[in-house]
């Protein structure tokens, strides 16, 4: 028995039909959900501007990080119902990230030490920039980045600034942070 290439056409087609339908669908349901999560962004972002920003802050060291320590590893560490103000957010932003340093000191043994400190630093720097990009981005699509928001996000920012800044400096000089050695006379 002989088959014909015309025989499986309709069943292909009827295959492509079907394929293409599942994708508008699917096209449909991802553009609701993005309005329903940015209707919900713009109800409670007057309140929770912190909150968005530190989420897409952590979005973005989550990714940046990927590679060497798996995905969502600073998400992991993240609980609910913390204290979202500019200092609290900051401290966290950099405490999550700098207990990655040890895996990713693993992940790149080829670098000596004070490369792995500014590399790893420089990495999550990036991250925490796009975040901050992104945040801003967002706050300012739905006209709230101004007043106290954008005052807490500048402050915010800045103190991360200098918790990376401090966190490169206890990384190579150890010995300075343990305090200063007592004097006897």
């Amino acid at each position: 028995m002989e088959i014909k290439p015309t025989q499986n056409q309709p069943a292909t087609e009827t295959n492509l039909a079907t394929k293409q339908s599942q994708v508008t669908l699917d096209k449909t349901v991802q553009n609701k959900a993005i309005l329903q999560a940015s209707l919900d962004v713009s109800i409670s972002s007057g309140n929770d501007s912190l909150a968005l920003l530190y989420s897409s802050v952590v979005s973005e060291i989550n990714k940046v990080l990927e590679t060497d320590m798996g995905p969502s590893a600073i998400q992991k560490a993240y609980d609910s119902g913390i204290d979202m103000s500019p200092a609290a957010t900051a401290e966290r932003i950099v405490g999550l990230s700098a207990n990655f340093f040890n895996s990713y000191q693993d992940q790149h043994p080829e670098m000596d030490y004070e490369t792995q400190v500014r590399s790893f630093v420089k990495l999550i720097a990036g991250g925490i920039d796009q975040g901050f990009s992104e945040a801003r981005e967002i706050l300012g699509g739905l006209q709230v980045l101004e007043g106290d928001i954008a005052t807490n996000i500048d402050t915010t920012y800045d103190l991360i600034q200098e918790k990376l800044t401090a966190l490169v400096d206890t990384l190579l000089n150890p010995e300075q942070s343990e305090g200063e050695p007592e004097v006897s006379e």
